[in-house]
């Protein structure tokens, strides 16, 4: 009934329900934050990270449901999701749209241990959303420009500081720790300034990814290459698609790849493990790019037939 109404009323229901949500979800993580800034005591502390875990999962569910409040979305997922919610597993991940978040909590809501993301600095700041991710646990990244980093010499590796000491706390609460290895969103003019050599994808960024396995490849379970794409006139919505009901399809595939020797290594001082894991990493985004050009040929050629 609700796919029906006109696209202002779905903005409004949808909008409502997700501020609504994580309005009174987000607060309660916050709440739990206050008690863990006091109780610095390491069992407290756990204790109080699986609560607020627990309403994360929570909030999960709530946004899974804006893909089917006012919409009429089809799921393609193919590969594997045989996990379960008290393991530790990496995403790496290729990032079309703010969209992408959502789709990781549809995914990770049932049978995936929580997803943890890398977050710019100055998302810290926004209230409620950014306290509750620092609650969580959440890395919060600072992006230092090259210049910044000749000028102030200190700042070069501190990124790979905060990685370190994020993972080492994700060790004591099952975790998926996700990378979205372009670093940043897909735009056309992202893809012709970086000169990617994939047709639908930027090129990965290594260094994140290789840190997180050097810090917990003993403890992953397996690195889950998760492709995300949304066929049709639009492949890269914004959130508005979603929120007005317009969002049709979202394509994930994902395959559940083993964390061999070979994939753990001191990429920071150690060139020849650096150059093998950047040759293995861009092997990889070569796949993604296949399986993306072949679900948009699929697509035509369903369109054609029409």
């Amino acid at each position: 009934m609700l796919t029906t109404l006109l696209i202002p009323f779905r903005v409004l229901i949808n909008f409502l329900w997700a501020l609504t949500t994580t309005a009174a979800i987000g607060a309660s993580i916050v709440f739990i934050g206050i008690f863990k800034l006091l109780l610095p005591i390491a069992p407290v502390q756990r204790l109080l990270s699986t609560l607020a875990n627990s309403l994360f999962r929570l909030w999960a569910y709530a946004m899974s449901l804006l893909f089917q409040l006012t919409q009429k979305m089809t799921w393609h997922i193919e590969g594997d999701l045989a996990l379960h919610k008290n393991g530790w597993y990496m995403i790496m991940g290729n990032h079309r749209s703010w969209v992408d978040v959502f789709v990781l909590m549809h995914l990770a809501r049932r049978n995936m241990p929580m997803p943890r993301f890398f977050l710019k600095r100055q998302l810290l700041w926004i209230p409620i959303v950014g306290w509750g991710c620092w609650v969580l646990d959440m890395p919060f990244m600072r992006r230092y420009s090259k210049d910044m980093i000749a000028k102030k010499p200190h700042l070069k590796g501190r990124d790979i500081v905060t990685t370190q000491r994020s993972c080492k706390k994700f060790k004591h609460i099952p975790t998926t720790v996700v990378n979205f290895c372009e670093g940043t969103r897909f735009t056309p003019q992202k893809h012709k300034n970086k000169n990617s050599p994939y047709r639908y994808l930027l090129p990965p960024k290594a260094g994140g990814t290789a840190f997180s396995l050097q810090i917990m490849g003993d403890q992953f379970e397996g690195i889950l290459d998760i492709t995300i794409a949304y066929p049709g006139k639009d492949d890269r919505p914004v959130v508005w698609h979603l929120l007005s009901g317009q969002l049709r399809n979202v394509y994930v595939h994902i395959r559940t790849l083993p964390i061999t020797d070979d994939l753990i290594g001191d990429y920071a001082n150690d060139p020849e493990f650096k150059t093998h894991f950047q040759k293995w990493l861009n092997q990889r985004w070569h796949e993604k790019d296949a399986i993306i050009e072949d679900l948009h040929e699929k697509m035509d050629l369903a369109h054609q037939r029409r």
